[in-house]
């Protein structure tokens, strides 16, 4: 061969195709079986109001008392109901069913209820654990499966009072927040959305549409070379940008993404994966989640507008690559979430 010869350039959508396969999916489903049943350690993030509120996990969260906290306890399940209304094959699908079924009970639902009417506790997960429990409501909705229909009626008061919350809470909601932790309100936003438009809950829909225009639609220039912060697992800037590609029309959408983040429409944009130096610091190992959530990001935007950020596959692939491999050790400080936040953004995946 010529030394001038070269093989053809495979084109930009076949470069290292990222999917979510069963071997992967039953790989990933040990991570929150293992866990959602796990009571210690564990971290309450609760406001006593007196002694009687000093109660063991299992008795204050009966259904959500596994996986560290209650959020990941609750995006834990989401993960199985999502794993197995793709995949009912697992391995482990017998124990999956066991588990959902004894933990989202009638009763475990009223007790997690009753919680958040305790003094000092109404905004408990105030929006993490919110955006998450009605994620996992749309997924039991979606779920055609005999066993869902008897999850969504025990999750129902647990749905409806989060609905709730949001309806009154995000009205006052003056100034957006826009941490790369738990309460940026665009990943409450956005999981939220999720669920109004799949039920059909028009107001909570409208409401969101209405919050994310308000806060979003004249912000220009992110500066997403200031990120990530040393313990993000969400961009601010990505984001932003998922409720906003959620809520606009298509036209719409692509004139205001010129002004807020135009290097992300240049086919030269590099956005290199966040590096963890170590897993077994509960913190540091965010960046974990960093890198999977900025992947689902852009396959959310492949998936809407190819044509116009297909020079962003490599990129969303190599955030994946770089943590994937990772997450499935001997560190419970990433093990009981991480896996949720990977399958997210593989099922995102063009």
């Amino acid at each position: 061969m010529s030394a001038n010869c070269s093989a053809p350039e495979k084109p930009v959508e076949a470069i290292d195709p990222v999917r979510l396969t069963l071997k992967e999916a039953n790989r990933l489903a040990a991570l929150p079986l293992h866990c959602i049943q796990v009571e210690y350690p564990n971290k309450l993030n609760q406001v006593l109001g007196s002694d009687e509120q000093l109660q063991s996990p299992s008795v204050l969260h009966p259904a959500f008392y596994g996986c560290f906290d209650w959020h990941s306890s609750v995006h834990g399940h989401w993960m199985l109901v999502s794993l197995l209304r793709q995949f009912p094959e697992l391995e482990q699908q017998a124990l999956i069913r066991q588990r959902l079924s004894e933990n989202i009970s009638k009763e475990n639902i009223e007790a997690e209820v009753a919680y958040f009417f305790s003094p000092y506790n109404d905004t408990f997960e105030r929006t993490y654990g919110w955006a998450w429990l009605l994620k996992l409501a749309e997924e039991i909705y979606l779920w055609d499966d005999p066993l869902a229909r008897e999850l969504e009626e025990n999750l129902k008061p647990l749905t409806e009072l989060i609905v709730e919350k949001y309806l009154e809470f995000l009205p006052k909601l003056l100034y957006p927040i826009r941490s790369g932790e738990h309460t940026n309100i665009a990943f409450g936003m956005s999981l939220a959305y999720d669920y109004a438009k799949t039920t059909g809950h028009t107001y909570l829909q409208y409401l969101l549409e209405e919050r994310a225009l308000f806060w979003f639609a004249n912000d220009r220039n992110c500066p997403v070379h200031y990120e990530p912060s040393g313990f993000d697992f969400l961009s601010p800037c990505f984001q932003e940008i998922d409720i906003m590609r959620k809520v606009l029309p298509k036209e719409t959408f692509l004139s205001w993404i010129k002004y807020f983040l135009p290097e992300l429409l240049n086919s030269q944009f590099k956005l290199e994966p966040a590096q963890v130096s170590d897993r077994s610091d509960g913190k540091l190992v965010h960046l974990d989640g960093l890198n999977f959530s900025r992947a689902w990001v852009i396959y959310g935007l492949l998936n809407n507008y190819h044509d116009e950020f297909k020079h962003l596959i490599p990129i969303a692939n190599a955030h994946i690559k770089a943590s994937l491999p990772q997450i499935v050790d001997d560190n419970y400080e990433g093990t009981h979430w991480l896996g949720s936040f990977a399958v997210y953004a593989l099922q995102q995946a063009p």
